[in-house]
C-alpha cells in the first residue's frame, strides 16, 4: 500500500555499515564476519536498531550481512534498514532505479526497505532517478525516500519534485563532523533544517580522524594516510583533540563519543561506523551524553580553526546536471 508521507522516526543515531564488505577502502574480509554480527547485536539489544548500508557498499555484501544478521534476530527485534542507489552514468532510466531497489531488496531478505536514498548526484538524467525514486515508493518497495551528498539547490528541487507526487524528503546523508563543517557554511544545513528534510551525517569521526588513535608516526593504513597527514601539520588539529579530552574527561567519554554526541547537539543524525565490539559499546554509549551549551561553544570554536582543511571540491562527485542547470553537489 502506497503511503505518501514520510513519518520516519530517527533514532539519535545509526551505524553506518560502509566497513562491512568493503575491502578497498577498509580492508574488509570475510574472516570478520562474527565480529560485524557481534556488533550488529550489540546495537540492536541497546536501542540502536537503524542501519544504512549501500548497493556499492563491498558490491553489495554490505546488504547481504546486514540480511543475514537480520533474519536471525526474533520477529519482535528487526532492524530498520537503509540503503542506497548508485546514480552511476549509465544508470539514468527511472526503471534503473526500480531494479536496483528490487536487488537490494533480495539482498537485504525484506519486503520493504525502510529508507531509500539516491547515493550522489549524477551529471545528467537526475530527473529521471527521482522519478523512479518516487516510483519504489509509490510500488510500496519502499516506506521512506532520501537523497546523499545533495546540496542546497538540489536538496531544494527534489523536495519539490516529489511534493508534487504528494511525497515528502525524508532525509539527506551528508558528510558532517567537527573537522567538516561546510554545510553549516555554505547554507546546506540550514536548507534542510527549513525543509523538515533530516541530515544523516556521515563520517561524524572523520574516518577516524577524531578517534584520537592516529598520529604522524603512527598513521592509518590505506588511502586514510594521505588525507590525515594535512590535519598533523594543522596546530588546530591538537588543540581540537585536546580540548575533546578535556570535555571528555568530564563525562568519563572518549574523544570518539565526544565527536558523535556533538553531532547529535546540532540536531544532525550520526551515523558512525563500527567494526569490532569496543567501537560498538563507544558509539552506543555516546546516543545518550548531552553536551552542555558552554562544552558545544568550545567544540565549535576550537574546531573552526582546523574545519577547513579538507576541500569539498575535491570530492568526486558531479557538481552540476548539465540538463537542468542545477548545482548538484555543495559539500
Amino acid at each position: 500500500t502506497f503511503d505518501a508521507s514520510s513519518n520516519f522516526e530517527f533514532p539519535p543515531m545509526g551505524i553506518g555499515a560502509w566497513a562491512w564488505g568493503d575491502p578497498l577502502f577498509w580492508g574488509y574480509n570475510p574472516k570478520q564476519d562474527p565480529d560485524i554480527r557481534l556488533v550488529f547485536d550489540h546495537c540492536m539489544d541497546n536501542g540502536i536498531d537503524f542501519f544504512d548500508t549501500a548497493e556499492l557498499y563491498g558490491i553489495g555484501r554490505s546488504e547481504q550481512l546486514l540480511g543475514q544478521f537480520a533474519k536471525d534476530r526474533p520477529a519482535k527485534s528487526k532492524p530498520r534498514i537503509a540503503t542506497k542507489f548508485a546514480a552511476l552514468p549509465w544508470r539514468t532510466n527511472r526503471k534503473d532505479v526500480v531494479n536496483a531497489c528490487k536487488k537490494s531488496l533480495s539482498r537485504l531478505g525484506v519486503d520493504q526497505i525502510d529508507l531509500y536514498q539516491i547515493h550522489f548526484p549524477n551529471a545528467f538524467g537526475n530527473k529521471a532517478v527521482w522519478d523512479g525514486l518516487g516510483d519504489c515508493k509509490e510500488l510500496g518497495l519502499v516506506k521512506n525516500v532520501g537523497v546523499s551528498n545533495y546540496g542546497v539547490d538540489a536538496v531544494t528541487r527534489v523536495n519539490e519534485e516529489l511534493k508534487q507526487r504528494g511525497m515528502s524528503l525524508a532525509s539527506n546523508q551528508i558528510q558532517y563532523s567537527l573537522l567538516y563543517r561546510f554545510p553549516e557554511q555554505n547554507g546546506l544545513k540550514a536548507r534542510c533544517d527549513d525543509l523538515g528534510v533530516k541530515i544523516l551525517a556521515y563520517s561524524p569521526l572523520c574516518l577516524g580522524a577524531l578517534t584520537g588513535k592516529y598520529s604522524k608516526d603512527k598513521p592509518p593504513s590505506g588511502p586514510r594516510g594521505q588525507l590525515f597527514a594535512k590535519f598533523y601539520d594543522n596546530p588546530g588539529y591538537s588543540e581540537l583533540l585536546n580540548t575533546m579530552q578535556e570535555i571528555g574527561d568530564q563525562h568519563s567519554a572518549t574523544k570518539s563519543q565526544i565527536a558523535i554526541a556533538w553531532c547529535i547537539a546540532k540536531g544532525t543524525y550520526p551515523i558512525p561506523g563500527a567494526r569490532n565490539l569496543k567501537q560498538a559499546k563507544q558509539n552506543v554509549a555516546a546516543a545518550n551524553l548531552k553536551l552542555s551549551d558552554a562544552e558545544i561553544a568550545a567544540l565549535d570554536s576550537v574546531s573552526q580553526k582546523v574545519s577547513n582543511v579538507m576541500n569539498p571540491e575535491q570530492n568526486p562527485f558531479p557538481k552540476y546536471d548539465k540538463d537542468l542547470g542545477l548545482r548538484m553537489y555543495d559539500s
